[in-house]
C-alpha cells in the first residue's frame, strides 16, 4: 500500500482538512512502536502519538526473553539491540536465610533458558526500555513515521455506515496547549499502558484473577557491594524481606522490592517508601554482605494486581494491546514480551485484510489467541511465584529437571510437581510456551481443510506453536543459516517445501510446482501485479506478496544442482533452496536434522505452512499429483478473500 492512497477530506465552511489514515496509534511504548513499525515497513500512512515529550528516560520494562529476541533479529532489530551492551542473564540464582538466622546463602541456581529449550538466544537479555524505543523510533523514522508528541487522545467514535472505509473518528489534542484536531482512520489502537483511555471510554472491564496484589518499590542505580551475585538475576528471601536482583547495562542493578502485600495484617494499597527506606531495607536483606549506592538513576513505588481486559476490541475497528490488555507481577519479565506479540499478532491481520487477501473475520482471532496467552500469563504468574514460596529447589532437583527436561520431555508420569512446574515456567518465561488455539489459521481436525495428506504420519510439528529452528545449509553460497530466520518480517506465508531425497521426491515435487501455478491455486489467485516486472534480485516475493517459498533437500549440498533438482517456479526463490546437512544435538543420529525436528520423512519430506508471526498453521505430505496443492488451497480458502478455483493468469 502506497502512504500516497491515504486521501484528505475536506470538511466545513472553513474549507478545514480532515486527514485519513491507515491507523492511529496511541502510545509510545513496546506494543504501538512494534505495530507502528511492521505496517509502516509496509507502506501504511500512520498518526501515531504519545503523551510523553520524549521516550522513556527512566524506569519502565527492561527484560527481552529468547523468544522476543528471536522476532528482533527477524525484523533486523538485534543488531541496534545489542549495541548499548546489554546484560545477559544465563542463570537465576536462589538465596534463602541460613538456619543460624545469620544473613543469607545461596541455596541453588538453575538456567535462565535450560538446553531442553531449543533457543537460539538461551538468556534473557537486559537494557533500559529507552533504549529498546529509540532502536524503534530509528526505524520508524526510516520509513517517514515520527511520533508527534506530546499529544493525547480525547475522544473516539465508529461509525460505518457514515464511513465505510475510514469509519473510525479520532480526537487529538496536545498535552500542554490548545491545539486540537480531528482525524479519520480504519483502525484505532490503544497502547499506551494501564490506564487506557481507549478501555475506559468503551466500558471495558478488567477482571482481577487473582485478589493478592503487592505494592513494589522499585530502584535502578549503580551500587558497590561483596555480594557475589550481583551479575546475575536473583531471588533472595531474608529474614527481613525478599528483593529481585536484575543486571542492566552500564553496570547498573535493578531491585524488586516488595514493600506491601495484601496478605497482611495492615495491608494497605496505598502504602509506599521513600528511597532510603527501600535502600535501608535492602542493606537488612542482603546481610552479611554491604551495598552501598553510587547513584541511584530511578525509583519508584507501584502497585500490582493480575488484571486482564474483559475484552480486546469491541468492532474489530478499534483495538488495544500491551499492559492496555494485562497487568501483572514484575516477577518473571513477561510484560514487555508480551506486548510485543500482541503487536506481532494484530499488524499482520490488519495487513492482510487491509491488502485484499484475508476476509474480516481474521480480526477475530486477534482477540481470542492474545488473550488467551494473557490468561496463561496470568495463571503461570501465580504458580511461578508459589513454585519457591515453601523452600527453595534442591541442586539434585533443578539438576534432575533439566535432565528431564532435555530427555524425557513426553514421559509426564517419570516427573514430580516440581519437575512439571520447572518444565512449565522455562518454556512459559522464554516465550516458546505459546501455543494457539485451533481456528482457521491454526489447522486441527475440525478445520474446513479435510485431506489424508493433512498432518502426516510422524510429524512433530503442532499448529499454532513457534516453527522449530534448524540450521541448514544454503545451496548458492554454502553458508550455514537458521532457517526459521531466513524469512523477515515481512507479511508473508512461509512455505517450507521438505523435498527429501531429490531421487525419491522429483515427480511429487514437478507436481507440486506445476499444480501452485494453475489458475485458481492459492498463488496464482494472489499475484503481484506487477510480477513481470520484478527484480532480478528479489529474494521472498517474485511472484506475491504473500508467500515466500523454501526448498530443503535431505542431501549434502555438493549434490545438489538447483537447475537440475529444482522446479523453474521454485528455483526463482534460488537464496532460499537448502541443503538438510547440518548435525544437531537435539537429533544426533539424524542424517537430515531439519527434517528430523520437524518429524518429515527424510525420503518423502513434506511442506509445512508458516504464519507470517512465525506459528505453524498446516503441514502437509508432499505428494504426487495435485493432492498436496489441493490440500493447501483448501487451508487458504478458509480465511483468504478470493474464492481459490476461480480462473486467473498464470504464471
Amino acid at each position: 500500500m502506497e502512504k500516497s492512497m491515504a486521501p484528505q477530506e475536506n470538511i466545513g465552511s472553513t474549507g478545514s482538512v480532515v486527514e485519513k489514515y491507515d491507523i492511529v496509534i496511541v502510545g509510545a511504548g513496546p506494543v504501538g512502536l512494534l505495530l507502528s513499525t511492521c505496517l509502516a515497513r509496509w507502506g501504511y500512512k500512520i498518526k501515531h502519538i504519545d503523551n510523553r515529550s520524549e521516550p522513556t528516560k527512566t524506569g519502565r520494562a527492561d527484560g527481552i526473553q529468547p523468544r522476543s529476541l528471536d522476532l528482533l533479529r527477524n525484523m533486523g532489530l538485534k543488531p541496534a539491540i545489542m549495541a548499548y551492551e546489554p546484560a545477559k542473564v544465563y542463570e537465576v540464582a536462589f538465596w534463602d536465610p541460613t538456619s543460624g538466622g545469620k544473613g543469607i546463602h545461596r541455596t541453588g541456581t538453575w538456567a535462565s533458558c535450560p538446553s531442553f529449550i531449543d533457543a537460539r538466544y538461551p538468556f534473557t537479555t537486559l537494557l533500559h526500555q529507552g533504549m529498546i524505543e529509540r532502536v524503534f523510533i530509528a526505524d520508524l523514522e526510516k520509513h517517514n513515521v515520527h511520533i508527534q508528541r506530546p499529544w493525547t487522545i480525547t475522544g473516539f467514535k465508529t461509525d460505518e455506515k457514515e464511513d465505510p472505509e475510514y469509519p473510525v473518528e479520532v480526537n487529538l489534542a496536545q498535552v500542554e496547549g490548545s491545539v486540537k484536531e480531528t482525524v479519520r482512520a480504519k483502525y484505532l489502537f490503544g497502547g499506551e499502558g494501564a490506564r487506557s483511555f481507549e478501555r475506559q471510554q468503551l466500558n471495558i472491564g478488567i477482571k482481577h484473577k487473582d485478589p493478592i496484589a503487592h505494592v513494589w518499590g522499585v530502584m535502578d542505580g549503580v551500587v558497590q557491594t561483596d555480594f557475589p551475585d550481583i551479575k546475575m538475576k536473583c531471588t533472595i528471601h531474608s529474614d527481613f524481606g525478599s528483593i529481585m536482583v536484575i543486571p542492566r547495562e552500564n553496570n547498573m542493578v535493578r531491585l524488586y522490592i516488595q514493600i506491601a502485600s495484601s496478605t497482611d495484617k495492615d495491608w494497605n494499597p496505598r502504602k509506599t517508601a521513600t528511597e532510603e527506606e527501600v535502600q535501608a531495607s535492602a542493606k537488612k536483606i542482603l546481610q552479611p554482605y554491604s551495598i552501598e549506592w553510587e547513584r541511584v538513576e530511578w525509583y519508584s513505588v507501584y502497585p500490582i494486581g493480575q488484571g486482564i481486559a474483559e475484552k480486546y476490541t469491541l468492532d474489530h475497528r478499534v483495538f488495544m494491546g500491551g499492559d492496555a490488555c494485562h497487568t501483572h507481577s514484575p516477577k518473571a519479565g513477561q510484560g514487555m514480551n508480551t506486548a510485543f506479540l500482541d503487536a506481532q499478532n494484530l499488524a499482520w491481520k490488519i495487513h492482510h485484510v487491509e491488502s485484499g487477501f484475508a476476509d474480516r473475520s481474521i480480526l477475530h482471532s486477534y482477540e481470542a489467541e492474545r488473550k488467551k496467552v494473557a490468561e496463561n500469563l496470568l495463571d503461570f504468574d501465580a504458580k511461578y511465584a508459589a513454585l519457591f514460596s515453601q523452600k527453595a529447589p534442591a541442586a539434585k532437583d533443578v539438576e534432575a529437571a533439566t535432565q528431564r527436561g532435555a530427555e524425557h520431555t513426553n514421559v509426564e508420569s517419570e516427573e514430580n510437581e516440581f519437575i512439571k512446574t520447572f518444565k512449565e515456567s522455562c518454556e512459559f518465561t522464554s516465550g516458546y510456551g505459546v501455543a494457539y488455539n485451533p481456528n482457521t489459521l491454526n489447522w486441527s481436525s475440525s478445520h474446513p481443510a479435510q485431506s489424508n495428506v493433512i498432518n502426516p504420519k510422524g510429524n512433530k510439528l503442532r499448529t499454532g506453536r513457534i516453527l522449530t529452528n534448524s540450521n541448514v545449509t544454503r545451496v548458492t553460497d554454502a553458508n550455514v543459516v537458521h532457517l526459521e530466520q531466513e524469512i523477515p518480517v515481512n507479511g508473508s506465508f512461509r512455505v517450507y517445501v521438505f523435498a527429501g531425497k531429490p531421487a525419491t521426491t522429483k515427480q511429487a515435487l514437478d507436481d507440486f510446482a506445476q499444480n501452485i501455478t494453475k489458475k485458481g491455486s492459492f498463488l496464482s489467485t494472489y499475484l503481484r501485479s506487477d510480477v513481470d516486472k520484478v527484480s532480478y534480485h528479489e529474494r521472498h516475493n517474485p511472484h506475491s506478496h504473500f508467500f515466500t517459498f523454501c526448498t530443503i533437500f535431505a542431501e549434502k549440498r555438493q549434490n545438489i544442482e538447483i537447475a537440475r533438482d529444482v522446479p523453474k517456479i521454485l528455483a526463482k526463490y534460488s537464496d532460499h533452496v537448502y541443503a538438510d546437512d547440518i548435525w544437531d544435538r537435539v537429533v544426533p543420529d539424524a542424517t537430515a536434522s531439519s527434517h528430523s525436528k520437524m518429524g518429515l520423512n527424510e525420503e518423502r519430506g513434506g511442506v509445512v505452512v508458516v504464519r507470517p508471526d512465525g506459528y505453524v498453521g498446516i503441514v502437509v505430505a508432499l505428494e504426487e499429483g495435485s493432492v498436496t496443492v489441493d490440500a493447501l488451497n483448501e487451508y487458504f480458502g478458509a480465511f483468504c478473500s478470493k474464492k481459490l478455483g476461480e480462473s486467473k493468469p498464470s504464471l
